[in-house]
Protein backbone atom coordinates (compact mmCIF):
# COMPACT_ATOMS: atom_id res chain seq x y z
CA UNK A 1 0.00 0.00 0.00
CA UNK A 2 2.91 2.58 0.96
CA UNK A 3 4.68 2.03 -2.40
CA UNK A 4 2.11 2.07 -4.54
CA UNK A 5 0.80 5.91 -3.23
CA UNK A 6 2.23 8.87 -2.04
CA UNK A 7 2.96 8.89 1.06
CA UNK A 8 1.23 11.50 3.93
CA UNK A 9 4.42 13.76 3.64
CA UNK A 10 4.65 13.56 0.23
CA UNK A 11 1.05 14.71 -0.52
CA UNK A 12 0.97 17.34 2.32
CA UNK A 13 4.33 18.79 0.31
CA UNK A 14 2.45 18.25 -2.87
CA UNK A 15 -0.69 20.22 -1.54
CA UNK A 16 1.89 22.98 0.44
CA UNK A 17 3.36 23.67 -3.53
CA UNK A 18 0.53 23.95 -4.70
CA UNK A 19 -0.56 26.53 -2.60
CA UNK A 20 2.43 28.23 -2.63
CA UNK A 21 2.55 28.50 -6.37
CA UNK A 22 -1.26 29.51 -6.15
CA UNK A 23 -0.48 32.18 -3.76
CA UNK A 24 2.48 33.62 -5.99
CA UNK A 25 0.43 33.44 -9.16
CA UNK A 26 -2.09 35.59 -7.00
CA UNK A 27 0.11 38.04 -5.65
CA UNK A 28 2.44 38.59 -8.97
CA UNK A 29 -0.73 39.44 -11.25
CA UNK A 30 -2.08 41.65 -7.99
CA UNK A 31 1.08 42.93 -7.72
CA UNK A 32 1.55 43.57 -11.59
CA UNK A 33 -1.48 45.12 -12.30
CA UNK A 34 -1.39 47.32 -9.27
CA UNK A 35 2.53 48.17 -10.58
CA UNK A 36 0.70 49.04 -14.10
CA UNK A 37 -1.77 51.35 -12.50
CA UNK A 38 1.20 53.00 -10.63
CA UNK A 39 3.28 53.58 -13.07
CA UNK A 40 0.71 54.51 -15.69
CA UNK A 41 -0.38 57.16 -13.07
CA UNK A 42 3.30 58.97 -12.68
CA UNK A 43 3.77 58.58 -15.75
CA UNK A 44 0.81 60.37 -17.00
CA UNK A 45 1.92 63.18 -14.25
CA UNK A 46 5.48 63.17 -16.35
CA UNK A 47 3.44 63.81 -19.93
CA UNK A 48 0.91 65.97 -18.10
CA UNK A 49 3.62 68.35 -17.14
CA UNK A 50 5.62 67.87 -19.92
CA UNK A 51 2.21 69.12 -22.07
CA UNK A 52 1.32 72.16 -19.32
CA UNK A 53 4.87 73.55 -20.58
CA UNK A 54 5.14 73.18 -23.99
CA UNK A 55 1.67 75.03 -23.81
CA UNK A 56 2.76 77.69 -21.62
CA UNK A 57 5.80 78.25 -23.66
CA UNK A 58 5.84 81.76 -24.84
CA UNK A 59 6.30 81.12 -28.62
CA UNK A 60 4.38 78.19 -28.65
CA UNK A 61 1.30 80.76 -27.52
CA UNK A 62 2.61 83.33 -29.80
CA UNK A 63 2.90 81.44 -33.15
CA UNK A 64 -0.13 79.12 -32.90
CA UNK A 65 -2.95 81.26 -33.55
CA UNK A 66 -1.41 82.25 -37.11
CA UNK A 67 0.50 79.23 -38.37
CA UNK A 68 -0.10 76.74 -40.87
CA UNK A 69 0.85 72.92 -40.84
CA UNK A 70 4.35 72.66 -41.39
CA UNK A 71 5.58 75.87 -41.72
CA UNK A 72 6.41 77.03 -38.58
CA UNK A 73 9.83 75.85 -37.75
CA UNK A 74 10.34 77.46 -34.50
CA UNK A 75 6.92 75.62 -33.07
CA UNK A 76 8.40 72.14 -34.73
CA UNK A 77 11.49 73.03 -32.34
CA UNK A 78 9.85 74.25 -29.08
CA UNK A 79 8.50 71.01 -29.69
CA UNK A 80 10.95 68.50 -30.02
CA UNK A 81 12.92 70.38 -27.43
CA UNK A 82 10.24 69.55 -24.94
CA UNK A 83 10.11 65.80 -26.31
CA UNK A 84 13.73 65.76 -25.81
CA UNK A 85 13.85 67.07 -22.35
CA UNK A 86 10.75 65.33 -20.71
CA UNK A 87 11.83 62.39 -22.27
CA UNK A 88 8.48 61.60 -23.86
CA UNK A 89 8.13 59.15 -26.77
CA UNK A 90 6.13 61.99 -29.14
CA UNK A 91 4.84 65.84 -29.07
CA UNK A 92 2.34 67.44 -30.97
CA UNK A 93 0.59 70.99 -31.34
CA UNK A 94 -2.63 71.10 -32.44
CA UNK A 95 -5.39 73.58 -34.02
CA UNK A 96 -8.70 74.01 -32.22
CA UNK A 97 -10.22 71.77 -34.90
CA UNK A 98 -7.44 69.20 -34.11
CA UNK A 99 -5.56 69.50 -37.30
CA UNK A 100 -1.49 68.81 -36.42
CA UNK A 101 0.41 72.42 -36.93
CA UNK A 102 3.65 70.37 -35.37
CA UNK A 103 4.58 67.08 -34.58
CA UNK A 104 7.63 64.53 -33.73
CA UNK A 105 6.21 62.21 -36.37
CA UNK A 106 6.20 63.71 -39.47
CA UNK A 107 3.72 62.03 -40.63
CA UNK A 108 0.70 63.46 -38.61
CA UNK A 109 1.40 67.18 -39.72
CA UNK A 110 -1.26 68.45 -41.59
CA UNK A 111 -3.66 65.49 -40.26
CA UNK A 112 -6.49 65.78 -37.30
CA UNK A 113 -5.92 63.56 -35.06
CA UNK A 114 -8.29 61.68 -33.27
CA UNK A 115 -9.82 62.85 -29.76
CA UNK A 116 -9.28 60.34 -27.40
CA UNK A 117 -9.67 62.37 -24.18
CA UNK A 118 -12.70 62.93 -22.54
CA UNK A 119 -15.03 65.20 -23.74
CA UNK A 120 -13.89 69.22 -22.77
CA UNK A 121 -14.91 72.12 -22.46
CA UNK A 122 -13.46 75.32 -22.18
CA UNK A 123 -9.56 75.12 -20.87
CA UNK A 124 -9.10 72.18 -19.44
CA UNK A 125 -6.20 69.67 -19.20
CA UNK A 126 -5.84 65.68 -19.83
CA UNK A 127 -4.12 62.50 -19.23
CA UNK A 128 -4.73 59.04 -19.69
CA UNK A 129 -4.28 55.61 -21.69
CA UNK A 130 -4.20 55.16 -24.93
CA UNK A 131 -3.21 52.60 -27.56
CA UNK A 132 -4.89 49.72 -25.74
CA UNK A 133 -3.00 51.00 -22.32
CA UNK A 134 0.51 50.15 -23.92
CA UNK A 135 1.05 54.42 -23.21
CA UNK A 136 0.00 57.50 -21.82
CA UNK A 137 -0.68 60.70 -23.45
CA UNK A 138 -1.75 64.19 -22.19
CA UNK A 139 -2.80 67.15 -23.64
CA UNK A 140 -3.36 70.96 -22.16
CA UNK A 141 -4.93 74.13 -23.94
CA UNK A 142 -2.99 76.40 -25.26
CA UNK A 143 -4.19 79.99 -24.01
CA UNK A 144 -4.18 83.63 -25.96
CA UNK A 145 -3.64 87.05 -23.62
CA UNK A 146 -6.88 87.21 -23.22
CA UNK A 147 -8.02 83.58 -22.32
CA UNK A 148 -8.96 81.84 -25.62
CA UNK A 149 -8.40 78.67 -26.46
CA UNK A 150 -5.74 78.78 -29.50
CA UNK A 151 -4.59 75.01 -29.61
CA UNK A 152 -3.61 72.01 -27.96
CA UNK A 153 -0.28 70.70 -26.51
CA UNK A 154 -0.31 67.06 -26.59
CA UNK A 155 2.43 64.81 -25.15
CA UNK A 156 2.77 60.93 -25.10
CA UNK A 157 4.77 58.64 -23.23
CA UNK A 158 5.37 55.01 -23.67
CA UNK A 159 5.16 52.70 -21.22
CA UNK A 160 6.95 49.28 -20.45
CA UNK A 161 6.17 45.93 -22.02
CA UNK A 162 4.94 43.78 -19.56
CA UNK A 163 7.90 41.35 -20.43
CA UNK A 164 10.08 44.40 -19.67
CA UNK A 165 8.11 45.10 -16.24
CA UNK A 166 8.63 40.77 -15.37
CA UNK A 167 12.28 40.79 -16.11
CA UNK A 168 12.89 43.79 -13.62
CA UNK A 169 10.68 42.12 -11.23
CA UNK A 170 12.09 39.02 -11.93
CA UNK A 171 15.05 38.37 -9.40
CA UNK A 172 12.73 39.49 -6.55
CA UNK A 173 9.77 37.55 -8.02
CA UNK A 174 12.53 34.79 -7.81
CA UNK A 175 13.22 34.94 -3.72
CA UNK A 176 10.17 35.53 -3.09
CA UNK A 177 8.86 32.38 -4.82
CA UNK A 178 11.91 30.62 -2.96
CA UNK A 179 11.51 31.60 0.44
CA UNK A 180 8.10 30.09 0.46
CA UNK A 181 8.66 27.18 -1.06
CA UNK A 182 10.95 26.66 1.30
CA UNK A 183 8.77 27.34 4.00
CA UNK A 184 6.13 25.18 3.02
CA UNK A 185 8.64 22.09 2.27
CA UNK A 186 9.47 22.88 6.22
CA UNK A 187 5.87 23.16 7.52
CA UNK A 188 4.89 20.77 5.54
CA UNK A 189 7.68 17.89 6.46
CA UNK A 190 7.17 19.15 10.23
CA UNK A 191 3.34 19.06 10.06
CA UNK A 192 3.64 15.37 9.06
CA UNK A 193 5.93 14.48 11.53
CA UNK A 194 3.69 15.16 14.13
CA UNK A 195 0.88 13.59 12.55
CA UNK A 196 2.46 10.51 11.78
CA UNK A 197 3.34 10.53 15.40
CA UNK A 198 -0.47 10.92 16.35
CA UNK A 199 -1.67 8.65 13.88
CA UNK A 200 1.32 6.19 14.94
CA UNK A 201 2.40 6.06 12.04
CA UNK A 202 -0.09 4.97 9.74
CA UNK A 203 -0.93 6.42 6.37
CA UNK A 204 -4.20 7.74 5.63
CA UNK A 205 -5.29 5.08 3.55
CA UNK A 206 -4.20 2.46 6.36
CA UNK A 207 -6.45 4.43 8.77
CA UNK A 208 -9.53 4.21 6.68
CA UNK A 209 -8.84 0.46 5.57
CA UNK A 210 -8.42 -0.08 9.69
CA UNK A 211 -11.95 1.62 10.42
CA UNK A 212 -13.64 -0.05 7.27
CA UNK A 213 -12.16 -3.09 9.04
CA UNK A 214 -13.14 -2.62 12.46
CA UNK A 215 -16.87 -1.42 11.43
CA UNK A 216 -17.17 -4.95 9.26
CA UNK A 217 -15.92 -6.43 12.19
CA UNK A 218 -18.14 -4.51 14.78
CA UNK A 219 -21.51 -4.97 12.86
CA UNK A 220 -20.63 -8.88 11.65
CA UNK A 221 -20.23 -10.21 15.42
CA UNK A 222 -23.12 -11.90 17.14
CA UNK A 223 -22.80 -10.31 20.81
CA UNK A 224 -23.71 -7.16 21.55
CA UNK A 225 -20.45 -4.23 22.25
CA UNK A 226 -21.48 -1.32 23.68
CA UNK A 227 -18.88 1.47 25.00
CA UNK A 228 -19.50 4.61 27.07
CA UNK A 229 -17.42 7.74 27.76
CA UNK A 230 -16.98 9.12 31.05
CA UNK A 231 -19.97 11.16 30.52
CA UNK A 232 -22.08 8.28 29.82
CA UNK A 233 -22.59 9.39 26.34
CA UNK A 234 -22.54 6.15 24.01
CA UNK A 235 -19.54 6.19 21.82
CA UNK A 236 -19.58 2.49 19.84
CA UNK A 237 -22.66 0.56 19.51
CA UNK A 238 -23.09 -2.43 16.79
CA UNK A 239 -26.60 -3.67 15.55
CA UNK A 240 -26.77 -6.81 17.90
CA UNK A 241 -26.52 -4.79 20.72
CA UNK A 242 -28.64 -2.17 19.69
CA UNK A 243 -31.48 -4.48 19.17
CA UNK A 244 -31.07 -6.65 22.36
CA UNK A 245 -31.02 -3.25 24.22
CA UNK A 246 -33.74 -2.18 22.00
CA UNK A 247 -32.09 1.46 21.40
CA UNK A 248 -32.92 3.85 19.07
CA UNK A 249 -31.26 3.87 16.00
CA UNK A 250 -29.84 7.40 16.68
CA UNK A 251 -28.13 6.36 20.17
CA UNK A 252 -24.47 6.86 18.77
CA UNK A 253 -23.47 10.21 20.96
CA UNK A 254 -26.21 10.55 23.04
CA UNK A 255 -26.39 10.00 27.09
CA UNK A 256 -27.79 6.54 28.02
CA UNK A 257 -29.95 8.25 30.91
CA UNK A 258 -32.42 9.41 27.46
CA UNK A 259 -32.26 6.16 25.65
CA UNK A 260 -33.40 3.70 28.90
CA UNK A 261 -35.49 4.06 31.93
CA UNK A 262 -34.24 0.79 33.16
CA UNK A 263 -32.12 1.60 36.26
CA UNK A 264 -31.53 -2.28 36.67
CA UNK A 265 -29.36 -1.78 32.66
CA UNK A 266 -28.15 1.77 33.38
CA UNK A 267 -26.63 0.05 36.40
CA UNK A 268 -25.04 -2.56 34.77
CA UNK A 269 -23.48 -0.65 32.25
CA UNK A 270 -22.24 2.36 34.30
CA UNK A 271 -21.26 0.69 37.42
CA UNK A 272 -17.84 0.41 37.60
CA UNK A 273 -17.92 -2.44 40.11
CA UNK A 274 -20.30 -4.71 37.84
CA UNK A 275 -19.51 -8.68 38.26
CA UNK A 276 -18.52 -10.48 34.87
CA UNK A 277 -21.30 -12.67 33.63
CA UNK A 278 -23.67 -10.27 35.22
CA UNK A 279 -27.52 -11.54 34.06
CA UNK A 280 -29.90 -9.39 33.47
CA UNK A 281 -33.41 -9.20 32.53
CA UNK A 282 -34.42 -6.71 29.38
CA UNK A 283 -37.98 -6.83 27.92
CA UNK A 284 -38.31 -10.38 27.46
CA UNK A 285 -34.95 -11.24 26.86
CA UNK A 286 -32.45 -12.45 29.58
CA UNK A 287 -28.70 -10.98 29.01
CA UNK A 288 -25.18 -11.91 29.96
CA UNK A 289 -23.16 -8.41 31.03
CA UNK A 290 -19.44 -8.20 30.83
CA UNK A 291 -18.05 -4.90 31.21
CA UNK A 292 -14.25 -3.51 31.14
CA UNK A 293 -12.76 -0.20 31.86
CA UNK A 294 -11.54 1.48 28.98
CA UNK A 295 -7.63 2.77 29.30
CA UNK A 296 -5.34 5.11 27.23
CA UNK A 297 -2.36 6.30 28.60
CA UNK A 298 -3.08 4.71 32.17
CA UNK A 299 -6.08 7.32 32.44
CA UNK A 300 -9.84 5.84 31.90
CA UNK A 301 -11.68 7.02 29.08
CA UNK A 302 -14.73 5.00 29.06
CA UNK A 303 -15.97 1.48 29.33
CA UNK A 304 -17.27 -1.30 27.05
CA UNK A 305 -20.00 -3.97 28.01
CA UNK A 306 -20.12 -6.86 25.72
CA UNK A 307 -23.08 -8.89 25.67
CA UNK A 308 -25.04 -12.17 24.78
CA UNK A 309 -28.28 -13.48 24.34
CA UNK A 310 -28.83 -16.05 26.96
CA UNK A 311 -32.47 -16.41 26.52
CA UNK A 312 -32.51 -19.58 24.62
CA UNK A 313 -29.64 -21.32 26.52
CA UNK A 314 -31.70 -20.32 29.55
CA UNK A 315 -34.38 -22.40 28.14
CA UNK A 316 -32.25 -25.59 27.44
CA UNK A 317 -31.06 -24.94 31.00
CA UNK A 318 -35.36 -24.83 32.40
CA UNK A 319 -35.61 -27.71 30.66
CA UNK A 320 -32.81 -30.00 32.20
CA UNK A 321 -33.05 -28.27 35.73
CA UNK A 322 -37.20 -29.74 34.74
CA UNK A 323 -35.65 -33.18 34.14
CA UNK A 324 -33.29 -32.75 36.96
CA UNK A 325 -36.11 -32.54 39.23
CA UNK A 326 -38.06 -34.57 37.95
CA UNK A 327 -35.40 -37.60 38.29
CA UNK A 328 -34.99 -35.83 42.38
CA UNK A 329 -39.22 -36.09 42.22
CA UNK A 330 -39.09 -40.00 40.75
CA UNK A 331 -35.87 -40.72 43.28
CA UNK A 332 -38.24 -39.59 46.34
CA UNK A 333 -40.77 -41.75 44.80
CA UNK A 334 -38.35 -44.49 44.69
CA UNK A 335 -37.82 -43.89 48.45
CA UNK A 336 -40.91 -43.78 49.79
CA UNK A 337 -42.48 -46.94 47.64
CA UNK A 338 -38.91 -48.69 49.12
CA UNK A 339 -39.91 -47.58 52.34
CA UNK A 340 -43.30 -48.91 52.09
CA UNK A 341 -42.32 -52.16 50.19
CA UNK A 342 -40.11 -53.00 53.26
CA UNK A 343 -43.12 -52.32 55.80
CA UNK A 344 -44.90 -54.63 54.01
CA UNK A 345 -42.39 -56.83 53.92
CA UNK A 346 -41.87 -56.75 57.41
CA UNK A 347 -45.45 -57.21 58.18
CA UNK A 348 -45.83 -60.27 55.89
CA UNK A 349 -42.95 -61.84 58.13
CA UNK A 350 -44.78 -60.81 60.99
CA UNK A 351 -47.35 -62.90 59.89
CA UNK A 352 -49.77 -59.66 60.25
CA UNK A 353 -51.90 -60.01 57.06
CA UNK A 354 -54.58 -58.28 57.47
CA UNK A 355 -52.44 -55.43 58.79
CA UNK A 356 -50.74 -55.57 55.88
CA UNK A 357 -53.93 -55.76 53.75
CA UNK A 358 -54.81 -52.22 55.77
CA UNK A 359 -51.36 -51.14 54.48
CA UNK A 360 -51.62 -51.53 51.07
CA UNK A 361 -55.47 -50.14 50.96
CA UNK A 362 -53.95 -46.98 52.97
CA UNK A 363 -51.36 -46.25 50.94
CA UNK A 364 -54.20 -46.68 47.29
CA UNK A 365 -56.54 -44.93 48.87
CA UNK A 366 -53.94 -42.07 49.43
CA UNK A 367 -52.45 -42.13 45.89
CA UNK A 368 -55.61 -42.79 44.17
CA UNK A 369 -57.18 -39.53 46.32
CA UNK A 370 -54.09 -37.63 45.33
CA UNK A 371 -54.56 -38.47 41.38
CA UNK A 372 -57.99 -37.67 42.17
CA UNK A 373 -58.06 -34.64 43.72
CA UNK A 374 -55.20 -33.12 41.29
CA UNK A 375 -56.68 -34.17 37.92
CA UNK A 376 -60.40 -33.05 38.82
CA UNK A 377 -58.70 -29.29 39.16
CA UNK A 378 -55.94 -29.44 36.77
CA UNK A 379 -57.06 -31.11 33.45
CA UNK A 380 -53.61 -29.26 32.16
CA UNK A 381 -51.53 -33.25 32.11
CA UNK A 382 -47.61 -31.54 32.38
CA UNK A 383 -48.83 -29.48 35.24
CA UNK A 384 -50.55 -31.74 36.76
CA UNK A 385 -47.98 -34.73 36.67
CA UNK A 386 -45.57 -31.80 38.17
CA UNK A 387 -47.98 -31.33 41.19
CA UNK A 388 -48.03 -34.70 42.04
CA UNK A 389 -44.32 -35.26 41.78
CA UNK A 390 -44.36 -32.30 44.17
CA UNK A 391 -46.39 -33.64 47.06
CA UNK A 392 -43.73 -36.93 46.92
CA UNK A 393 -41.00 -34.74 46.93
CA UNK A 394 -42.32 -32.53 49.68
CA UNK A 395 -43.38 -35.90 51.49
CA UNK A 396 -39.80 -37.03 51.71
CA UNK A 397 -38.34 -33.47 52.73
CA UNK A 398 -40.85 -33.84 55.81
CA UNK A 399 -43.33 -31.06 54.56
CA UNK A 400 -47.17 -30.96 52.77
CA UNK A 401 -48.22 -29.93 49.55
CA UNK A 402 -51.73 -29.02 49.53
CA UNK A 403 -54.13 -27.96 46.14
CA UNK A 404 -56.22 -25.40 47.04
CA UNK A 405 -60.00 -26.78 46.77
CA UNK A 406 -60.92 -23.41 44.48
CA UNK A 407 -58.16 -24.56 41.82
CA UNK A 408 -59.07 -24.81 38.51
CA UNK A 409 -57.53 -25.18 35.19
CA UNK A 410 -58.69 -26.29 32.11
CA UNK A 411 -56.31 -28.00 29.23
CA UNK A 412 -53.98 -24.98 28.04
CA UNK A 413 -51.76 -24.79 24.52
CA UNK A 414 -48.37 -26.35 25.18
CA UNK A 415 -45.99 -22.98 25.29
CA UNK A 416 -48.46 -22.18 28.05
CA UNK A 417 -48.55 -25.28 29.28
CA UNK A 418 -44.06 -24.67 29.50
CA UNK A 419 -44.32 -21.70 31.19
CA UNK A 420 -46.91 -22.58 33.80
CA UNK A 421 -44.81 -26.03 34.61
CA UNK A 422 -41.62 -23.13 34.83
CA UNK A 423 -43.62 -21.13 37.40
CA UNK A 424 -45.23 -23.53 39.34
CA UNK A 425 -42.22 -25.63 39.74
CA UNK A 426 -39.45 -22.65 40.60
CA UNK A 427 -42.37 -21.12 43.17
CA UNK A 428 -43.23 -25.03 44.58
CA UNK A 429 -39.36 -25.16 45.08
CA UNK A 430 -38.77 -21.46 46.57
CA UNK A 431 -41.74 -22.17 49.31
CA UNK A 432 -40.10 -26.01 50.05
CA UNK A 433 -36.66 -23.99 50.94
CA UNK A 434 -38.49 -21.76 52.90
CA UNK A 435 -40.36 -23.99 55.38
CA UNK A 436 -37.34 -26.40 55.62
CA UNK A 437 -37.37 -26.30 59.68
CA UNK A 438 -40.63 -25.32 59.97
CA UNK A 439 -42.82 -26.16 62.87
CA UNK A 440 -45.49 -27.10 60.12
CA UNK A 441 -44.26 -27.38 56.84
CA UNK A 442 -47.23 -26.59 54.42
CA UNK A 443 -46.96 -25.08 50.95
CA UNK A 444 -50.02 -24.49 49.80
CA UNK A 445 -50.64 -24.03 45.96
CA UNK A 446 -53.73 -22.20 43.97
CA UNK A 447 -54.32 -22.40 40.30
CA UNK A 448 -57.16 -20.25 38.77
CA UNK A 449 -57.94 -19.04 35.66
CA UNK A 450 -60.45 -16.32 33.75
CA UNK A 451 -60.78 -16.06 30.20
CA UNK A 452 -57.58 -13.91 29.48
CA UNK A 453 -55.11 -15.00 32.68
CA UNK A 454 -54.36 -17.90 34.41
CA UNK A 455 -53.34 -16.89 38.13
CA UNK A 456 -50.92 -19.07 39.82
CA UNK A 457 -50.67 -18.90 43.86
CA UNK A 458 -48.33 -20.20 46.15
CA UNK A 459 -48.29 -19.64 50.20
CA UNK A 460 -45.83 -21.10 52.30
CA UNK A 461 -45.91 -21.56 56.05
CA UNK A 462 -42.19 -19.87 56.24
CA UNK A 463 -41.33 -17.09 58.12
CA UNK A 464 -41.91 -14.55 55.18
CA UNK A 465 -39.86 -11.97 53.23
CA UNK A 466 -38.68 -9.03 54.57
CA UNK A 467 -40.39 -6.46 52.60
CA UNK A 468 -36.94 -4.56 52.00
CA UNK A 469 -36.17 -7.73 49.65
CA UNK A 470 -39.50 -7.69 48.00
CA UNK A 471 -38.17 -6.53 44.59
CA UNK A 472 -34.79 -8.08 44.95
CA UNK A 473 -35.98 -10.87 45.12
CA UNK A 474 -36.30 -11.32 41.37
CA UNK A 475 -33.00 -9.46 40.27
CA UNK A 476 -31.06 -12.80 38.42
CA UNK A 477 -28.71 -13.65 40.91
CA UNK A 478 -29.94 -12.60 44.37
CA UNK A 479 -30.47 -14.94 46.67
CA UNK A 480 -31.49 -14.91 50.22
CA UNK A 481 -29.93 -18.60 50.96
CA UNK A 482 -26.62 -18.59 51.96
CA UNK A 483 -25.49 -21.74 50.14
CA UNK A 484 -21.93 -22.88 49.08
CA UNK A 485 -23.32 -23.09 46.02
CA UNK A 486 -24.14 -19.53 45.33
CA UNK A 487 -23.92 -19.41 41.40
CA UNK A 488 -26.69 -22.10 41.03
CA UNK A 489 -29.16 -20.13 43.53
CA UNK A 490 -30.56 -16.61 42.43
CA UNK A 491 -32.24 -17.34 39.16
CA UNK A 492 -35.59 -19.32 39.87
CA UNK A 493 -37.26 -16.35 40.54
CA UNK A 494 -35.83 -14.26 38.09
CA UNK A 495 -37.01 -17.01 34.97
CA UNK A 496 -40.48 -16.69 37.07
CA UNK A 497 -40.66 -12.78 36.54
CA UNK A 498 -38.70 -13.09 32.82
CA UNK A 499 -41.71 -15.88 31.89
CA UNK A 500 -44.68 -14.02 32.95
CA UNK A 501 -43.54 -10.75 31.61
CA UNK A 502 -42.96 -12.26 28.29
CA UNK A 503 -46.85 -13.55 28.47
CA UNK A 504 -47.64 -10.29 29.50
CA UNK A 505 -48.57 -10.71 33.39
CA UNK A 506 -46.19 -10.49 36.13
CA UNK A 507 -45.26 -11.67 39.25
CA UNK A 508 -45.09 -10.18 43.02
CA UNK A 509 -45.04 -11.02 46.71
CA UNK A 510 -46.58 -10.26 49.73
CA UNK A 511 -46.96 -11.64 53.59
CA UNK A 512 -49.64 -13.79 55.06
CA UNK A 513 -48.92 -15.68 57.90
CA UNK A 514 -45.86 -16.23 55.78
CA UNK A 515 -44.86 -15.67 51.89
CA UNK A 516 -47.30 -15.79 49.49
CA UNK A 517 -46.36 -15.53 46.06
CA UNK A 518 -48.83 -14.60 43.19
CA UNK A 519 -48.16 -15.02 39.38
CA UNK A 520 -50.19 -13.90 36.87
CA UNK A 521 -49.94 -15.48 32.92
CA UNK A 522 -52.11 -13.98 30.02
CA UNK A 523 -53.31 -17.33 27.53
CA UNK A 524 -51.71 -15.03 24.69
CA UNK A 525 -47.84 -14.39 24.41
CA UNK A 526 -47.25 -10.67 24.48
CA UNK A 527 -44.79 -8.56 25.04
CA UNK A 528 -44.81 -5.82 28.19
CA UNK A 529 -42.42 -2.64 27.24
CA UNK A 530 -39.99 -2.01 30.33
Amino acid sequence: MRGSRMTLAGQLLLLQLLVVLLVVITVGGLSFAQTGEQLARAESRRALSAAENLAGNATVRALLPDALPGGSAPLAAVAETVRTVSGSSATALLHPDRTALASSDPGDVGTVLPDDGPARAGAHAWSGTVDGGGAVAAEAPVLADDGTVVGTARVERDLPMLTERLGRAGPDLLVYVGLATSIGVIGSLMLSRRIKRQTLGLEPTEIAGLVEHREALLHGIKEGVLALDTAGRVTLLNDSARQLLRLPPDALGRPLEELTQDADLRAALTDPAAAPDRLLAVANRLLVLNRMPVRSRGAVIGSVTTMRDQTELQAMERALDTSRRATGTLRAQTHEFSNQLHTISGLLQLEEYEEAVRFVEGVSHHRASLYAQVTERVADAPVAALLIAKDSLAAERGARLVLAAHSHVSRVDEPLSRDLVTVVGNLVDNALDAVAGADEPVVEVSLTEDEQTVTVRVRDSGPGVDPADAERLFRPGYSTKATADAGGRGYGLALVRLVCRRRGGDVGVHNEDGAVFTARLRRSRTEVPR
